[in-house]
């Protein structure tokens, strides 16, 4: 399989949730909680849209993870239930986020062969949401002594992408991120006049959701990290 997003490049970039470890799929069973919970009030399809509009309105203010997940089911079972939300009902959303927390970090299948295909090339891991937790992770997986460096970063969009390489001193046309987002581990390159390379995940969360096609002069689609790295 050829690989042309590897050609005359200096260093690889890989995303963390959803890319080396689950992440999604355990912020989907909380919601599929927080639906159950909220029942009386609303339909799922309906709670599912407006707790994404209040994840998406307090990106500004809490940034991306768990507690922040965990205050955008808060806000919208108080709007959805009038302000009539039970004491209980908040303390259970509030355990839900504890569990995420203290979730085991499970690598994803073919991972570590994936990355070992890729020694001797620069790694820098660029993972993004609550630095405290996102370093739990790394640190669980095992993973950290793969990279060359690891940038826990609040956004990713291009601004960041351009300090994280001028960081590491790796020219835009020289880098190519990997990773199970559109939205944050692909446009953004694109722009900076890099190159990236998605890997879809079983679960996406809406917010990274995106339905632009890839570009074989820019970007590329394929099924797995193996895939990707050769």
């Amino acid at each position: 399989m050829e690989r042309p997003w590897l050609i005359d490049i200096d260093a690889i970039g890989i995303d963390g949730d959803d890319t080396l470890w689950h992440s999604e799929r355990h912020f989907s069973v909380t919601e599929e909680r927080f639906a159950e919970l909220l029942a009386p009030w609303a339909p799922a399809e309906d709670l599912a849209a407006r707790l994404l509009h209040t994840e998406r309105s307090n990106l500004a203010v809490f940034g991306y993870g768990v507690k922040a997940f965990v205050i955008s089911m808060i806000e919208t079972a108080i709007e959805v239930t009038g302000g009539d939300l039970p004491v209980g009902a908040i303390e259970e959303i509030i355990g839900w986020g504890k569990e995420l927390h203290t979730h085991p970090t499970v690598v994803l299948p073919g991972v570590v062969d994936a990355l070992s295909s890729a020694a001797g090339r620069r790694l820098i891991l660029v993972t993004k949401g609550d630095l405290f937790h996102q370093e739990s992770k790394v640190a669980a997986s095992g993973l950290a002594d793969r990279f060359e460096a690891i940038e826990i970063v609040s956004e990713k969009d291009p601004a960041t992408y351009a300090a994280v390489l001028k960081r590491h001193g790796v020219a835009p046309e020289r880098f190519v991120m990997i990773g199970n987002s559109v939205r944050s581990d692909v446009l953004p390159l694109v722009e900076l006049g890099g190159r990236a390379v998605h890997v879809p995940h079983e679960v996406t969360w809406g917010h990274e959701m995106s339905d632009a096609a890839p570009d074989d002069a820019a970007w590329w689609r394929v099924p797995s990290l193996g895939a990707a790295l050769g």
